[in-house]
């Protein structure tokens, strides 16, 4: 089965997707997170036309309001 690596762990990958949708089939809300794909910073204007695709690496971080 194709897999992609999200923060370090080996994830099933069905079919190539956008990033939007990734995320959102595993629980982020895209608004409030900041992801690395492949070694490059994603602009959240690029989540939904950017492509995963099996093997590719990536590094997704929530962003934690605070006081």
């Amino acid at each position: 089965m194709p897999t992609v690596t999200a923060n370090g762990k080996t994830v099933p990958l069905t079919a190539s997707c956008s990033l939007i949708d990734f995320l959102a089939t595993h629980g982020f809300f895209p608004k409030s997170v900041v992801v690395e794909h492949n070694g490059d910073a994603v602009a959240p204007s690029e989540f939904s036309s950017r492509q995963v695709n099996p093997g590719d690496q990536l590094e997704i971080v929530r962003i934690v309001a605070g006081g």
